[in-house]
């Protein structure tokens, strides 16, 4: 007997998909052929919508799986998307290729990078590399590392690549002195990574497009491939990702790009917000969608962050709502300094928490790294368990990284960065120092020929020059390493770890019975695990995709979901999470908004409110805004200003007051704008002296703590305070605002 009539699993996964979306996500997800602008609101549902967009392209549209690529900015948000599209479309999720801008590009590059010149086996340089590659280029051309800053020599370059400007084009464009040395670096830099087999992560995204565009092969077979594709975060995106997606989308412009002006926060990255305003200059044909059902946040923080991003112009208007409960008033809380700032901050935490909320749901946001400390020591003292987001990685502890960088070498003998951390760091490097690491340096630069040739002409008459006990040394190490690289394919990874281990001696380092080797030992068997995951892949492939894969981690990969743990981070990495109770700290002008965008450049204060922006609307139920009175910086101690953007929340969604712990005076808010000066009983110490600043004229000296001696240009009075401008002998105009500046006249 046939069995009775169903929905086909179509019709299932059809209704599954659409059910409960509102009437602009049901658009968002069918408007499948063609371009599509989905302007996404926090907290409107847009992973969602990117999953139901997938699965109705596969289920109704009868899109092969293979033909749909979806862009993330993280590898935590591909992760999530794979997971929530294998519900959705089960098996056939994994034939849907799903992944960062640099993990796509480092996989095209392995697949098809032989056309322009790149070997699959290339490396990816992080940051220490990379500055290691700088470092090494400016000594090859005699440049002053301590007169020239390799950091901001790096950071120009990598800025140059964002815009996908190469060395020759770049050293067209110099206009002083400083940026003639970066031109001057900029090349012998990338020869450098060059020879040791190497790519930046700017490169991946710029090698990527350069193959695109010369390879009329790859770029046909890229565009076949993914003939649907899907850019989540588009706001964020630069000048080189906007050039490859335009690439791969050319043909069938099947281009849906997610994204909101609101939250671009990354400008001092590259990212350009005109890549999401002008979209529909390059796709005119394409159908714009609007999120704006915020299912997130209460009423009375959708009301505080539409109040304060309306101020900017750069924008695509639109108006968040929801359905959610009013929930409680924001609380705006100042502070006598940032120790009592970090004591309410805390003594709220326990408070909440012994009202069940669970640790993994409060947040503390700041704008720099550095006032994370007194947050810290408030929460030890305490004994409230918590997680730093932004400190030190696991991959980037000293004894992972030291096993990576054997690991690279395994991988890729021409790995020069890791060839001389390994030497300093093994047992099998005793003995061999940096002269002889510079003479295998400067032979392979001289003769133009990698790292391997170097080591194989040891005692060659047209090989490096050593003496008698460093050759010895260095090729006893030599045939170690090749040792390993000829058991790498024979054995899994962890296996590769356990002889690599024994092999170079490296696990002598931990039988003193010393607690912290204890630890390390510990993390290095951790480390072990991970290995285990790639065991299964091919034996060709497995280490280099490990190696990729821990390349391309990010902060926001390290984000854990322990139930008892507060979660300490920066404004700029917690976008993209959510949290029911959210402490954002340090709301004071020169910090949010930062001092570089009203002393430097003023076009960079939307950005500063779009970040408050981002910080506020991470706030599901409980929203806290402080400042201090007085804050540390510099080593010095400085009076602040509450931040002009309190100004633009509207004052019937701030708390009037609530009762302190210890039953002093309530806790009030401040809402006066940058001028506002109320102190609290309860967070500040009694007859606390209201600091005093000088006024300034134009004309006069005056000497500053950190920026030394200036000339005021010009001072203008802002309410009861001055902004001042002055130009310092050494580091040229800034403006400061006067009760800040801590000036003193000469």
């Amino acid at each position: 007997m046939d069995e009775p009539i169903q929905f086909s699993d179509v019709v299932a996964t059809q209704l599954s998909t659409l059910a409960g979306l509102n009437p602009e996500q049901r658009l968002a997800v069918t408007t499948s052929e063609g371009p599509v602008l989905i302007i996404a609101g926090p907290g409107s549902g847009k992973t969602r919508v990117l999953t139901a967009r997938v699965a109705h392209l596969i289920q109704e549209r009868g899109v092969a799986p293979w033909n749909v690529l979806a862009v993330t900015f993280t590898n935590k948000a591909a992760r999530e998307m794979r997971e929530r599209i294998e519900l959705l479309v089960g098996d056939r999720a994994k034939w849907i290729t799903i992944g960062t801008f640099h993990a796509f590009c480092a996989r095209v590059l392995r697949q098809h990078g032989d056309r322009i010149g790149i070997d699959s086996h290339f490396v990816i340089y992080d940051d220490s590399d990379q500055m290691s590659a700088v470092k090494n280029a400016m000594e090859a051309l005699d440049i002053n590392t301590k007169q020239f800053s390799p950091r901001a020599v790096l950071s120009i370059i990598s800025k140059a690549k964002s815009h996908y400007i190469g060395p020759k084009a770049y050293a067209d464009t110099v206009e002083n002195y400083f940026e003639e040395i970066v031109a001057r670096v900029y090349p012998r830099y990338q020869e450098t990574l060059e020879r040791r087999r190497a790519l930046d992560f700017d490169d991946l995204l710029n090698q990527a497009v350069r193959l695109i565009q010369a390879s009329e092969e790859t770029r046909h077979a890229l565009r076949q491939r993914h003939q649907y594709i899907m850019v989540d975060e588009y706001q964020d995106t630069n000048r080189i990702q906007y050039l490859l997606v335009k690439e791969l989308s050319e043909e069938h412009r099947n281009l849906c790009v997610v994204g909101d002006p609101d939250q671009s926060i990354y400008g001092w990255r590259a990212a350009d917000i005109r890549n999401i305003l002008t979209f529909k200059e390059d796709y005119p044909e394409a159908v714009e969608v609007h999120l704006e059902e915020n299912y997130r946040s209460t009423p009375q923080i959708l009301k505080a962050a539409d109040g304060v991003i309306r101020e900017n112009t750069q924008r695509i208007d639109r108006v968040l709502r929801t359905s959610n409960d009013a929930g409680e008033q924001i609380i705006v809380r100042e502070c006598f300094d940032e120790v009592y700032e970090a004591r309410y901050v805390v003594d709220e935490i326990s408070r909440l928490m012994d009202t069940d909320v669970p640790g993994r749901e409060i947040a503390v946001l700041y704008r720099t790294n550095w006032q994370s400390r007194p947050l810290e020591e408030s929460l030890i003292r305490a004994t409230i368990p918590y997680q730093l987001i932004g400190g030190t990685r696991f991959y980037e502890r000293k004894e992972v990284k030291d096993v990576l960088a054997l690991l690279r070498l395994v991988a890729n003998p021409e790995d020069a960065a890791a060839f001389e951390r390994v030497i300093a760091e093994f047992p099998i490097g005793a003995g061999i120092g940096q002269k002889s690491i510079a003479e295998l340096e400067r032979w392979s630069r001289t003769t133009g020929r990698g790292l391997s040739d170097a080591l194989e002409q040891l005692g060659a008459p047209d090989g490096p020059t050593f003496a008698a006990r460093a050759q010895k040394l260095l090729a006893s190490a030599r045939d170690h390493l090749s040792a390993l690289r000829e058991v790498e394919q024979q054995l899994t990874l962890s296996e590769l770890f356990d002889r690599a281990l024994e092999v170079t001696g490296y696990s002598t380092y931990f039988e003193s019975g010393d607690p912290e080797m204890a630890d390390r030992w510990e993390n290095l068997q951790q480390f072990r695990g991970n290995l285990e995951r790639f065991d299964d892949e091919e034996p060709e492939n497995r280490l280099i995709t490990f190696l990729s894969e821990v390349a391309l981690v990010s902060d926001a990969d390290t984000i854990g979901d322990e139930s008892d743990r507060i979660t300490l981070i920066t404004l700029h990495a917690v976008k993209g999470l959510e949290f029911k109770v959210v402490f954002l700290t340090g709301v004071e002008e020169g910090l949010i908004p930062h001092q570089r965008s009203i002393s430097e450049n003023p076009a960079m204060l939307e950005e500063e409110r779009r970040l408050f922006y981002v910080g506020i609307t991470r706030a599901k139920e409980r929203l806290y805004l402080t400042h201090a009175f007085r804050r540390t910086r510099f080593g010095g101690s400085e009076p602040s200003l509450p931040s002009s953007f309190l100004a633009s929340i509207p004052e019937n969604v701030l708390a009037a007051g609530r009762a302190s712990k210890n039953g002093e005076a309530p806790v009030g808010s401040t809402n006066n704008g940058p001028s506002a000066r109320r102190l609290f009983s309860s967070e500040s110490p009694p007859d606390s002296p209201v600091p005093v600043w000088t006024r300034v004229v134009s004309g006069q000296r005056v000497f500053h703590g950190r920026f030394g001696d200036g000339l005021v240009v010009s001072a203008i009075d802002k309410g009861d305070d001055q902004e001042i401008t002055v130009d310092f002998k050494r580091h040229g105009q800034k403006r400061l605002m006067g009760s800040l500046a801590n000036l003193t006249i000469d």
